[in-house]
């Protein structure tokens, strides 16, 4: 079973640095084998049989995502995906916010040596899915709190299932990407 957790969120990440205090934030790590670009981390997520029932009520209200989709999301070559707009990216972390600009999602990995989020152990890479929300007060948000960090770590885990799934079968970032074999979670 994947082990999430809920650490800090770290201090020079995009997601703190973008948005501060003043909104709940929350991230979610996980510890996959070997390396993982961020574009791994953007397909495995977003195309996860977790994220799926998402992507199907966005599509009903004219914002769904398709897999390619997803794969011009971890390419770089949209700034658009479903609700969401591309806010900032770097090479190991993309932040995007949604079309009211309410909500903010935030992926990343960890890997080497240096940069603004924590390092992994030996043969790891952390994976990173955090969260921003504006304007979180009042007792419905203090009631879904409980259902958000639910769902974020099933999101996170599914990811990492995948990730794990393909390390473990040898594949590298391009190969059998929706070809073929099933790597959902």
């Amino acid at each position: 079973m994947t082990r999430i957790t809920a650490p800090p969120l770290p201090p020079h990440s995009l997601l703190a640095r973008k948005r501060g205090p003043e909104c709940y934030r929350d991230a979610f790590r996980a510890a996959v084998p070997g390396e993982v670009s961020l574009g791994e981390l953007v397909t495995a997520f977003f195309s996860s049989r977790v994220f799926l029932t998402e992507r199907m009520a966005l599509h009903l209200i004219g914002r769904g995502a398709s897999h390619a989709d997803i794969a011009a999301l971890a390419a770089g070559r949209t700034e658009r995906f479903a609700a969401w707009q591309v806010e900032v990216r770097e090479a190991n972390e993309l932040l995007m916010h949604d079309f009211l600009d309410k909500t903010c999602c935030w992926l990343a990995v960890s890997y080497g040596v240096g940069g603004p989020l924590p390092e992994p152990e030996p043969g790891m890479n952390d994976i990173w899915f955090g969260t921003a929300v504006r304007e979180y007060e009042g007792p419905i948000a203090s009631r879904l709190r409980g259902a958000h960090r639910w769902y974020a770590e099933k999101l996170l885990a599914g990811a990492a299932r995948r990730l794990t799934r393909r390390r473990q079968a040898g594949l590298a970032e391009g190969d059998g990407w929706g070809e073929g074999r099933d790597w959902s979670d």
